[in-house]
């Protein structure tokens, strides 16, 4: 019996302590990864630009090719957006809020598991023979202690994702 209310003393002084130090931490978190892509700026924006075209190179749709997935507004650029729903991905919705031909897209980005919204962007500029692509997203977990945790590690967590996803980026516009 002794040891049961140790253990139960331990998990609940453990539950306290993720709690508490979630409060202490902060919401926000930021994520940004770099490629250098030997094609035209141009090309690199048709791929982004078109939430279609994400399909082919984001990391999270290779990872479960039964999302389901639906689109709206325009085919491209500002309005444009798509919703999904994955048992592996989580569901969320991404809406086009700038598009800058060969420069700029930036997004909204919500996920109702969370509650949160997140903004990112892809930034394209001439770099040497080709385009520098810089990927990143800014976001604020809200009150909850225990997503306060998320955002701590979320640059270890997104991060290699983002990786993965500039590099098919890259295989993707460097094809002939």
């Amino acid at each position: 019996m002794k040891i049961l209310k140790i253990a139960t003393g331990a998990v609940v002084a453990l539950a306290l302590l993720l709690a508490l130090g979630g409060l202490l931490l902060s919401p926000k978190f930021s994520v940004t990864r770099t490629v250098q892509i030997q094609a035209p700026a141009e090309k690199v924006y048709a791929l982004v630009a078109n939430p279609r075209q994400w399909k082919q190179w984001s990391v999270w749709n290779q990872r479960d090719p039964a999302m389901h997935i639906e689109y709206s507004g325009p085919e491209s650029g500002v309005g444009a957006a798509w919703a999904w729903k994955s048992a592996s991905e989580g569901d969320g919705k991404m809406s086009f809020t700038a598009a800058e031909p060969a420069r700029l897209l930036a997004y909204d980005l919500y996920f109702p598991d969370f509650g949160t919204t997140s903004k990112g962007e892809l930034r394209m500029k001439p770099s040497g023979q080709g385009t520098e692509v810089v990927w990143s997203m800014d976001g604020d977990m809200g009150a909850n202690p225990l997503f306060r945790w998320l955002a701590l590690f979320s640059d270890r967590m997104v991060g290699p994702d983002f990786e993965a996803g500039l590099a098919r980026l890259k295989t993707l516009a460097e094809k002939g």
